[in-house]
């Protein structure tokens, strides 16, 4: 079989030549440049079709809530990398990247997926599904992903905020249903009061939002792209990176 016989592959997100570019069938001159906010136009992008106006405010506030949390993990790599190699901006946010993970951005995709699951089934099904769901996880030893936190570990503050954000902007409010019968199902099954995250928050109000669970790490990703975009930027201007690497060498000592 030739090369010219072989299926060719397909794109419905750009096409370009040399006086258009088309983005998911949209001239990106004439239609987007200047008129789509960015939150708008990565939903387009993303998914093929435009936000309804409660759709675009729900997913920009997530990218508000999840953009920044300080000098976690993935930002001291950044700012790192920078010091190691700063010839290199693209290196370094891509380094940060790689470390963006369960433990400091979340399980959002996840526990999208589980609230997919509860969703899926009829009203009254909801809570047994819920309660099927926690016992699998616990019996496998693995934690359920959107509950606990390793800093806000009686509450955390963006949750009920997040929440009332979607619920202001007219979501039809499924999946923060499901949420709560997740907490619920939680208690019964543990006996113990465990904080719900934000990641679970990000998971339900995506969710209503209609941003499938296979693409909320993306969401996540983007925000937190920028943030360490900022952290780079700061660390260009005022190194913090100096110290770090001397503090790491004052706390880990060495043992032949």
């Amino acid at each position: 079989m030739g090369d010219h016989d072989k299926r060719r592959g397909t794109t419905r997100i750009c096409g370009f030549d040399a006086e258009t570019i088309k983005v998911r069938q949209r001239d990106l001159v004439e239609e987007l440049i200047g008129r789509l906010p960015f939150t708008n136009y990565l939903y387009l992008q993303a998914t093929g079709r435009m936000p309804t106006r409660a759709e675009a405010v729900v997913v920009d506030a997530v990218m508000v809530t999840i953009m920044e949390h300080g000098l976690v993990p993935s930002a001291i790599v950044t700012r790192l990398t920078h010091y190691g190699a700063p010839e290199s901006f693209q290196g370094a946010v891509a380094a940060g990247l790689l470390g963006v993970g369960d433990r400091y951005a979340g399980t959002a995709g996840e526990c999208g997926a589980l609230l997919e699951r509860i969703v899926a089934v009829p009203d009254s099904d909801r809570y047994d599904t819920a309660l099927a769901e926690v016992r699998s996880y616990r019996e496998t030893r693995r934690p359920v992903p959107g509950f606990g936190h390793p800093i806000h570990t009686a509450h955390d503050p963006r949750v009920p905020r997040l929440i009332d954000v979607a619920e202001n902007a007219g979501t039809q409010g499924d999946f923060i249903a499901a949420m709560s019968l997740l907490e619920r199902a939680l208690r019964e099954v543990t006996g113990k009061e465990l904080v719900t995250n934000i990641s679970a928050a990000i998971a339900a109000v995506l969710g209503e939002a209609g941003i499938p669970a296979t693409l909320m790490r993306g969401i996540v990703l983007t925000a937190r792209c920028a943030g360490l975009v900022g952290h780079l930027h700061e660390e260009m201007q005022e190194p913090a990176a100096p110290a770090m690497w001397e503090g790491a060498q004052d706390a880990v000592d060495y043992e032949p």
